[in-house]
C-alpha cells in the first residue's frame, strides 16, 4: 500500500516551497517530494567561473529543441528551493492592466480569469513572507496597494544614485528595485545580507536571499507534520478508475520506485515539467495526459524575451551591490509605437570573469569591468498554441519554441540605447551572455509559464479559478503553469502570491486553519 499523506506537494521551489509553508501549522500531513538535494554551502556559491564556466549547479540533463532536432542544456535547478536558489530576488507585482487583455505588435495577451483585486491581498501577503524591500509610490505604474512595503527600499551606492539623477534629468521616472532580502542598513553588524555582488545566478552563501529554502521549506520542516523527501523524481500520476482523482503518486528515489498517496496532491515543478508530468500519466481515462481533455496541456509556454547588456561607464563604478533600480516608463510603450515595450533593471555587477567570457577579444578585461553597468531587459511574449511542451520517444522533454514580440524588444533596446550618453556610458553595448545567456534563447527558461492554464471553460483550460484541474478533484498546480499571458515583469511573486491563495483553499476543502504567514516554531 502507498503511504499516505493529507497533502502531497511535487516541487519545493517559489510555488511548492511556500505553499507547504502555508499549510505546515495546520496540522496537515504535508509530504513534499523534491527531485533535487540540498544546495551545498561552499566557497564555489560566490566563484564565477565556477558558476559560468563549470555551470556548477545546473543540473537539468539535456532537452530536445524541436526546431533543430538539437539538445540543449536548460538553465534549471534542481534543488531544495527549485530555481529560487540562484534567482535574482526581484519581486513585482503584475501591473494592473496587465490582468486585461493587452494588444501587442504580434497580437493579443488575453485577459486573466481573474483580476488584480483577486490577488492583491495575497501580494501583500507575499511581500512580508519573502521580507521585499521597496518603496510604494516611487514606480510610476505600480498598482494599488493595501499596505507599504514591509521593509524600506534598499539604498543605492553613489554612482547609482548619479545614475538615477542623470535618467530623471533625462525624463524618466527611475525607482527602487523590489527585492526579497534579508537585509538592516540601519543595524548592519546584525544584517544577514553584507551586500555582495553575487545575487544573479549564484547561491546565497550566507543564505541573506528571500529564496524558497531559506523562507520557506526551513521553516515549514520544524513542525513535525512535514516530511521531506529530496532525490525524488515524480515520475507518474496514477488515478483511481473513474479517472477523477490521483490515488497514487509514483517515485523514483535511489534507484527504486516508491508509491504516496494523499487526499490532494498538488502539483508544482515548473511549467515545463509539470506539464511532462502530466502528459506522461495519459491513461485510459486520460489518453492525451492526466486533466488534458481541452487539449491545452503543455500548450501556450512563455519564456518572456530577455536580454542582459552591459553599458560601459566613462567615470569607474565601483558599486558592490549594483541591483536596486529599475525603469518602468516604456512598459507599456514609448508613446510613439502604440504598443507595450517591457521594463528595464539593474543586474549584479560584472567582474572581470564575467566581462572575460562575454568580451573575449577585450584586451582589457578588468578595466572594462570596473566601469561596467549590467542591465536586464525584458519584454513580453505571447501564449501561441505551438509554442509547447512535449515527451519525446523516450520520455524526454521537446520544446517547440518560436519567439514573438520581438519588434517591441528591439525597439526597448533602441530606447534603452538612446539613454546610454545622458547616462554618461559608451555608446557601444556588450551582450552579457554568461547570465541566462544574453538575448536567452530555448535555453533561458527561468521564466517559464503558460503551460497548463486556467480558466472558467474546460473546453479552453486546465485548471479551475482555485488551480484545481477540471478533470482531476484533488490535483492542483501551485507554479507558473497556470498564467494566460506572461506580462513583462518577473514572475516570481505572482507565483508565490497564488501559491498563498491555493493553499487557503487547500485548507478549506481539508477543514484546516491555515495562517496567512506560517510561524517557524522554535527548533
Amino acid at each position: 500500500m502507498p503511504e499516505r499523506y493529507d497533502v502531497i506537494v511535487i516541487g519545493s521551489g517559489a510555488g511548492g516551497g511556500t505553499l507547504t509553508h502555508a499549510l505546515a501549522p495546520t496540522g496537515l500531513r504535508v509530504l513534499l517530494l523534491e527531485r533535487g538535494g540540498w544546495l551545498p554551502r561552499e566557497p564555489q556559491n560566490w566563484d564565477p567561473a565556477s558558476i559560468w564556466r563549470d555551470l556548477r549547479y545546473r543540473n537539468a540533463g539535456h532537452w530536445i529543441d524541436e526546431g533543430t532536432g538539437r539538445e540543449f542544456n536548460p538553465k534549471q535547478h534542481y534543488y531544495v528551493g527549485g530555481n529560487t536558489k540562484v534567482y535574482g530576488a526581484v519581486l513585482f507585482r503584475f501591473r494592473e492592466r496587465d490582468f486585461g487583455e493587452v494588444r501587442h505588435v504580434d497580437g493579443i495577451s488575453p485577459a486573466w480569469p481573474i483580476g488584480y483585486d483577486e490577488l492583491e491581498p495575497w501580494y501583500g501577503r507575499a511581500e512580508r513572507l519573502y521580507s521585499v524591500h521597496g518603496e510604494r509610490g516611487s514606480d510610476p505604474l505600480e498598482p494599488p496597494a493595501a499596505d507599504p512595503y514591509p521593509h524600506p527600499p534598499i539604498s543605492h551606492e553613489p554612482r547609482i544614485a548619479q545614475l538615477m539623477e542623470d535618467l530623471e534629468r533625462a525624463g524618466l521616472r527611475p525607482f527602487p528595485l523590489p527585492m526579497g532580502i534579508m537585509i538592516d542598513e540601519a543595524a548592519p553588524e546584525r544584517s544577514p545580507c553584507i551586500r555582495c555582488a553575487t545575487c544573479d545566478g549564484f547561491p546565497c552563501l550566507v543564505k541573506a536571499k528571500a529564496d524558497a529554502q531559506v523562507v520557506c521549506v526551513e521553516p515549514a520542516l520544524r513542525y513535525p507534520n512535514v516530511t521531506l523527501r529530496t532525490g525524488a523524481r515524480v515520475v507518474r500520476l496514477e488515478t483511481d478508475a473513474g479517472g477523477r482523482a490521483v490515488s497514487t503518486v509514483v517515485v523514483e528515489r535511489e534507484g527504486e520506485r516508491e508509491e504516496y498517496a494523499a487526499d490532494v496532491v498538488v502539483l508544482a515543478a515548473g511549467a515545463i515539467n509539470s506539464a511532462a508530468l502530466l502528459l506522461a500519466s495519459a491513461s485510459d481515462r486520460h489518453p492525451d495526459g492526466l486533466g488534458n481533455g481541452s487539449g491545452v496541456v503543455g500548450r501556450h509556454l512563455m519564456l518572456h524575451n530577455n536580454s542582459s547588456l552591459i553599458a560601459i561607464s566613462h567615470a569607474p563604478n565601483p558599486t558592490r551591490f549594483q541591483k536596486t533600480l529599475g525603469i518602468n516608463d516604456y512598459y507599456f510603450g514609448d508613446g510613439e509605437s502604440g504598443f507595450p515595450l517591457g521594463a528595464m533593471q539593474m543586474l549584479g555587477r560584472s567582474d572581470e570573469v564575467t566581462i572575460g567570457f562575454d568580451a573575449p577579444d577585450a584586451e582589457d578585461p578588468a578595466e572594462l569591468a570596473r566601469h561596467s553597468l549590467d542591465f536586464w531587459m525584458t519584454t513580453e511574449d505571447l501564449p501561441l498554441p505551438g509554442n509547447r511542451v512535449r515527451l519525446g520517444p523516450d520520455g524526454g522533454v521537446r520544446l517547440s519554441y518560436t519567439p514573438t514580440n520581438l519588434a517591441a524588444h528591439e525597439r526597448l533596446i533602441a530606447r534603452f540605447r538612446e539613454l546610454l550618453e545622458p547616462m554618461g556610458c559608451r555608446r557601444e553595448l556588450i551582450e552579457r551572455n554568461t547570465y541566462l545567456g544574453g538575448r536567452l534563447g530555448i535555453s533561458g527558461v527561468a521564466h517559464q509559464n503558460g503551460t497548463i492554464r486556467f480558466g472558467t471553460d474546460p473546453a479552453t483550460s486546465a485548471l479551475d479559478l482555485d488551480c484545481r484541474m477540471h478533470e482531476v478533484d484533488n490535483l492542483y498546480v501551485a507554479d507558473a503553469s497556470f498564467f494566460v499571458s506572461s506580462t513583462a515583469v518577473n514572475p516570481t511573486l505572482t507565483i508565490i502570491a497564488n501559491a498563498l491563495r491555493v493553499a487557503d483553499r487547500i485548507a478549506d476543502r481539508m477543514g484546516a486553519r491555515a495562517p496567512a504567514v506560517a510561524e517557524p516554531v522554535a527548533g
